[in-house]
């Protein structure tokens, strides 16, 4: 949370939106192109979805400015190293 960690962060944060509303009924499997701008592969299987290497834990949770799909990982974009 350092000040010069402050673009990094903002990378972090943007990298977990995508934008749109995407409900639980209307994922598909494929590439989707986040905020941040790198994309993150989406995986549906057997009723499971993961993204990334995250898997979704709680789907559909309504929020004021759209909805939120809980998963179990921070997603880290490809050039972002820790």
């Amino acid at each position: 949370l350092q000040p010069e960690n402050k673009a990094t962060l903002v990378k972090i944060l943007t990298y977990h939106v995508v934008p749109g509303e995407i409900t639980a009924k209307s994922i598909k499997a494929g590439d989707v192109k986040t905020v941040e701008g790198a994309s993150v592969k989406i995986q549906v299987k057997k009723g499971r979805v993961t993204i990334g290497n995250a898997k979704v834990t709680k789907a559909d949770v309504k929020a004021s400015n759209g909805v939120i799909h809980v998963i179990d990982k921070v997603l880290l974009p490809p050039d972002v190293k820790l």
